[in-house]
């Protein structure tokens, strides 16, 4: 870890915005990832990226990291398939520890469709071949429907605040984020009507209203939401891109550095593309002890080919309290 705190240390950046530098060590095809560090006697640091079957890469010290495998033996678990027959593999899982377990939730759908699930499963161990990795499916946690729903359920983020309240994070497109409370018991809503509570949004003049990939993180006496504007899968004109808002509450309102509300089409960008990178976005924050890391996806412009890949770099937090993005970790 020493080399990645030094990455750190020198990211102490005077401008808002991340500019994604080159690499060369980057894992293909391993879009919207999460991250988390190892427990129960796990080690390193792991993350789950979209795939059939959920895709699992490893790192020991957040610089080189190796595929170690995937969560389901099937591309999409049989209930989720079922529901949505058109779909071929499983999206943005989010994964994180919480009272002795690793929590993954996950989405189903197909492009451009309303008709999606989440799932959560989870476990005790991640170590490859350990006898206690074993993955339990807890079946559906939310579901959308054309024309029932103002929201889709797909790309999900747990959060559990200091004082244990569960909330789970989602949505895509649509009418934008929203949450709704969780029972810390089961992992899934507190009730079969859960309240379905708006977050962000983009203006209401932005066309298709692209606002996707949430994930909130505490840091010091605020709360942050992350998400990604605009279209993450045209190859090298892909213009994701992460914005972030901050509240003095886990569920808002959440203004950007400028004091608009997300939730009126704030949000103040801090990952974008530039000649090297295309469309990086959808990411997870890694927390650590050696402070905190963002894992995210973008195209390499001159090979567009390899797909979504793995990146992740180091935060530096400004005086002010917002967040700048660091070089690279994961080069050869």
């Amino acid at each position: 870890m020493n080399r990645s705190t030094l990455y750190l240390a020198s990211t102490c950046l005077s401008l808002l915005a991340c500019y994604p530098g080159r690499a060369q060590g980057a894992v293909g095809d391993a879009a919207d990832p999460s991250a988390v560090s190892g427990h129960n006697g796990d080690t390193g640091t792991y993350a789950f990226a979209t795939g059939k079957g959920v895709k699992i890469i490893h790192s020991a010290d957040l610089i080189k990291w190796d595929r170690v495998g995937r969560v389901f033996a099937t591309d999409v678990p049989e209930w989720a398939k079922t529901a949505v027959p058109t779909s071929e593999g499983i999206w943005a899982p989010d994964i994180s520890f919480h009272d002795g377990l690793y929590y993954l939730y996950y989405s189903v759908s197909s492009f451009g469709s309303q008709r999606s699930v989440i799932g959560l499963a989870v476990n005790r161990r991640l170590e490859p071949g350990h006898p206690d990795n074993h993955w339990i499916d807890r079946g559906l946690v939310l579901e959308s429907f054309p024309g029932k729903c103002d929201y889709n359920a797909i790309d999900p983020a747990m959060f559990v605040a200091s004082d244990g309240h569960w909330t789970l994070f989602f949505g895509s497109f649509w009418s934008g984020i929203k949450a709704v409370d969780l029972n810390p018991k089961t992992g899934k809503p507190t009730s079969s009507k859960p309240a379905i509570i708006p977050i962000a949004k983009r203006a209401a003049n932005v066309p298709e209203a692209p606002i996707e990939g949430v994930y909130v993180i505490k840091h010091d006496d605020w709360y942050y939401l992350f998400a990604s504007w605009d279209h993450c899968c045209n190859g090298a004109a892909s213009d994701y891109k992460v914005v972030v808002g901050r509240s003095h509450s886990a569920l808002g309102p959440f203004l950007d550095q400028s004091g608009k509300p997300m939730l009126e089409g704030g949000g103040t960008p801090i990952l974008i593309s530039d000649e090297h990178w295309a469309g990086p976005g959808h990411n997870g924050v890694l927390q650590t002890d050696h402070g905190d890391f963002i894992v995210h996806h973008a195209f390499r412009r001159e090979r567009p080919q390899l797909g979504r890949l793995f990146l992740i770099r180091p935060i530096a937090w400004s005086a002010a309290g917002w967040p700048n993005c660091g070089e690279l970790l994961n080069k050869p």
